[in-house]
């Protein structure tokens, strides 16, 4: 596992989620591992933390949010080009979230109540 955290503290990561509650907790418990990362409060907000922050490695998102959902975020970011590795957190396991996440090639999706030692493994395993 402590290989895992220091993976997770060579990276940066951007977090894009609507919920206050949510992205305190995990702003939190990162700040607390000593990882690099940004928070967003939507998609729009995460496109814009994309562009001012070149050195991000890894977008995380929820899909259901104010202003821009994750999916059309992610959408954007292919169509610029970018390959960054994208994994969704959501409650949310409807097929056709699960198709387009899949047309997007997202990395990985995660389901809520998000889970702090699963999502630190699966960045240890991350190709990043």
């Amino acid at each position: 596992m402590q290989a895992k955290i220091a993976k997770l503290k060579e990276i940066k990561i951007l977090f894009v989620e609507d919920e206050v509650d949510l992205i305190t907790i995990i702003s939190d418990t990162l700040s607390k591992l000593g990882a690099n990362f940004v928070t967003a409060h939507n998609g729009e907000e995460g496109l814009e933390a994309l562009a001012q922050n070149d050195d991000i490695q890894l977008v995380v998102t929820d899909i259901n949010m104010p202003v821009m959902n994750g999916i059309e975020m992610i959408r954007q970011i292919r169509e610029s080009g970018s390959d960054i590795p994208c994994i969704i957190m959501s409650a949310h396991t409807e097929p056709e979230y699960l198709k387009s996440a899949d047309e997007l090639n997202v990395t990985d999706y995660i389901l809520k109540p998000f889970d702090f030692i699963k999502f630190i493994n699966l960045i240890g395993d991350l190709k990043i």
